[in-house]
């Protein structure tokens, strides 16, 4: 059921509350006094023209790598600085995807710098402040939104044009908790990804139904893992067959624009793994449906 959230009045009280291991702080918090880190966040994040969330209510759908490849798209224009911001708090991919996995996170007057990937391109992942890649991450809703709190207004983003926003799959605690967080910034929207089967079909609507219910723009939705070309002999191959129509008809289906499909392809995995920027390869195989994805975005957040 959805959670009414803490800023309402029936929050902890709702039916949609019980059993929720938030359930006591939400209905002792007092909802008319707004919060004070709200303004702080709105100040921090004024720098970034372009605020973006990678959402799918599907885990395994390749949200993380998609974001991957759309930042290392935008920043190719090398007038034009892009961060990601990885808040997949317990499978927190980025630092391995982008091949920083050594580096560590400083603190400075300002706050914590990003890791930077190239010159105009940032990230930002729990995966910095961990002992280690395999530590598990065992928080509670309270600490996980504290810490996306910390990286919304203690991280030194700098100038940004575009921040990307890699969340972890669900309608949990972290999506609201940075809907909410993010009401008073350049929030420009959410692409929601997905891959063709009815059975990731099925958790992406409710993720949809979710950005409604929170007034989060959808700014359109993407088919991955599309289909699988053979590298020797070219055949074609619906991996994940779409038996209702895909994630196409779905978006049709639901009123939210449809930007492309990606198709499944060994070079993307292979390129995350090794933690290279793939996208700057001539022969990546999905850099034209990439660059015509990204240019449906831009138009519709920079009219």
């Amino acid at each position: 059921m959805y959670c009414p959230g803490v800023e309402s009045e029936i929050a902890g009280k709702a039916e949609a509350c019980a059993g929720c291991p938030n359930q006591k702080i939400c209905s002792a918090a007092k909802p008319s006094e707004p919060d004070p880190d709200i303004d702080v966040i709105k100040q921090k994040m004024s720098s970034v023209k372009n605020v973006i969330l990678i959402l799918s209510g599907k885990g395994g759908v390749g949200k993380s790598t998609f974001t991957s490849m759309l930042a290392q798209i935008l920043s190719e224009d090398d007038t034009k600085t892009v961060g990601v911001m990885d808040i997949d708090l317990c499978g927190p991919s980025m630092p391995r995807i982008f091949g920083v996995e050594q580096e560590q996170v400083h603190l400075s007057g300002s706050g914590w710098s990003p890791v930077f990937v190239e010159e105009n391109l940032c990230v930002m992942s729990i995966g910095f402040l961990l002992k280690s890649p395999e530590e598990a991450v065992i928080w509670r809703g309270p600490k996980k939104n504290g810490l996306i709190k910390q990286f919304l207004k203690d991280v030194d983003w700098g100038e940004l044009d575009y921040l990307l926003i890699d969340t972890p799959p669900g309608t949990s605690d972290e999506h609201l908790s940075i809907s909410q967080y993010l009401q008073d910034t350049n929030l420009k929207g959410a692409i929601i990804v997905t891959t063709p089967q009815e059975a990731s079909l099925l958790d992406v609507r409710k993720e949809i139904n979710f950005c409604k219910k929170v007034k989060l723009e959808i700014l359109g939705v993407v088919e991955n893992m599309n289909m699988f070309v053979c590298p020797k002999c070219k055949h074609s191959s619906e991996i994940f067959p779409a038996t209702t129509g895909g994630g196409q008809k779905m978006a049709e289906e639901m009123q939210v624009p449809f930007l492309g499909k990606i198709p499944l392809n060994s070079q993307i995995g292979k390129g995350c793994d090794e933690g290279r920027l793939f996208t700057k390869e001539s022969d990546f195989i999905a850099k034209d449906i990439l660059k015509s994805i990204s240019e449906s975005i831009l138009k519709t957040i920079e009219p």
